[in-house]
């Protein structure tokens, strides 16, 4: 049986080290630093899991089109690995914008940073 993969977006030093927390649910973890090098990465290998932090798009290039740093990931995903399971870490004061993203594919959870591991455990495990 394939081991299970979990995509960690590390796009900030807020995002938490939750390395043993993934190990302990028999996840192999992918680090990429950033959106565009998780899309590249999709395309060789679909993810089970997604772990990213959310960046809302005050004042974006995109002409409102765009909610986050998220948005163009997401939509790679539904192409990709459809059935992935994404969980978002965000900052309190973003939090009310992050439940948009699922108009573009289902959210698995939202964690509020500054999160604890057994949060993330608990979201693995659902």
């Amino acid at each position: 049986m394939p081991r299970r993969t979990l995509f960690s977006i590390i796009e900030s030093p807020t995002h938490p080290d939750l390395a043993e927390v993934y190990a302990r649910a028999g996840l192999e973890e992918i680090r990429l630093t950033s959106t565009r090098k998780a899309i590249a990465h999709l395309k060789e290998c679909a993810p089970d899991y997604v772990v990213a932090e959310f960046f809302y798009g005050y004042g974006n290039n995109y002409a409102g089109v765009n909610i986050s740093n998220l948005d163009v990931f997401l939509f790679s995903l539904q192409k990709y690995a459809p059935s992935a399971r994404v969980i978002v870490l965000v900052d309190k004061s973003e939090r009310e914008y992050v439940d948009k993203l699922n108009d573009i594919i289902p959210l698995h959870a939202v964690c509020v940073l500054p999160v604890l591991p057994e949060q993330v455990a608990a979201a693995l495990a659902d």
